[in-house]
């Protein structure tokens, strides 16, 4: 019945956003967060999260705990951008700027010490590089100028510390904000190489860390040739991720990508040791 009704409101939300909420919903704040990071595959996620009946998946980016002039606008206001929900589900947010706010932790704790908290990480490296992609298309279609990777990977013959991409991708500086306001059992960690080769056992790990009953199967997915990634199909739709996701990596001079993996590798390092465990990353 909770699948039926899931589909028949997200069906009346695209025909008119005015419409009266279904009996028994309500607007309540997120019992879990995904708090990045960015080009880890966040937006992969949610959407393969929201095929449970049993999740209520916020639409948009809310950017309520990291951005000072939202942070304002009170806590009304960020439950008020939340999706109607039955008592049985489980709302979650994301927003990939969390995880690497100073600000983020200590808010989310004040909202709800006990709330179950989503990280996605990828290769370190593969993200920073992913990260420019996205902004050398965003500057493109914007009529921006743009740079070649390596003259923001190297400055003066040194890594360039100033740049985000690098500066996003120090996962260990990062965890350890937020170890600092959450026990390490409240964070769930989805590898996000493993979730794009195979999506079905990091979505069964979720499902357990979020006490929520397996529901989504293989059939859920499908590999399509074309895009070279996994697609969605529930209710009877099928779907795949925005075009913008999964777009071609420049090539990176083989010394500049050396010396970048060579500087993440300690913080993996150290990543691994606060976490309690290894990921495959080069």
């Amino acid at each position: 019945l909770l699948i039926v009704l899931k589909s028949l409101f997200s069906a009346n939300i695209s025909e008119d956003a005015s419409t009266a909420p279904p009996p028994g919903t309500s607007k309540r704040p997120p019992q879990s967060i995904i708090i990045g990071v960015r080009k880890g595959g966040t937006r992969a996620l949610l959407e393969m999260l929201d095929i449970h009946p049993e999740v209520a998946a916020a639409a948009t980016e809310v950017h309520f705990f990291d951005w000072d002039e939202n942070y304002a606008k009170g806590f009304e206001w960020y439950r008020d951008l939340m999706p109607y929900s039955y008592p049985s589900q489980i709302t979650i947010e994301k927003t990939p700027g969390y995880f690497t706010s100073a600000l983020a932790p200590e808010r989310i704790c004040a909202m709800n010490s006990s709330i179950k908290l989503l990280l996605i990480l990828r290769d370190p490296t593969e993200r920073v590089i992913s990260d420019y992609t996205q902004v050398y298309f965003n500057r493109l279609e914007n009529h921006k100028p743009v740079q070649a990777i390596e003259n923001l990977l190297v400055r003066n013959g040194a890594l360039n510390m100033r740049y985000k991409a690098i500066q996003r991708s120090l996962y260990d500086v990062h965890m350890r904000n937020w170890l600092r306001h959450f026990p390490l059992e409240q964070i769930h960690i989805v590898d996000g190489d493993a979730l794009i080769r195979d999506p079905l056992p990091e979505l069964q790990k979720v499902e357990n860390f979020l006490n929520l009953p397996p529901r989504i199967v293989s059939s859920n997915f499908y590999f399509n040739q074309t895009k070279g990634f996994y697609c969605i199909r529930s209710d009877g739709r099928e779907r795949c991720l925005h075009e913008s996701k999964g777009r071609p990596h420049p090539a990176v001079n083989n010394t500049v990508l050396q010396q970048l993996r060579a500087f993440l590798r300690e913080h993996n390092r150290t990543f691994f040791r606060l976490v309690r465990r290894t990921f495959n990353w080069q």
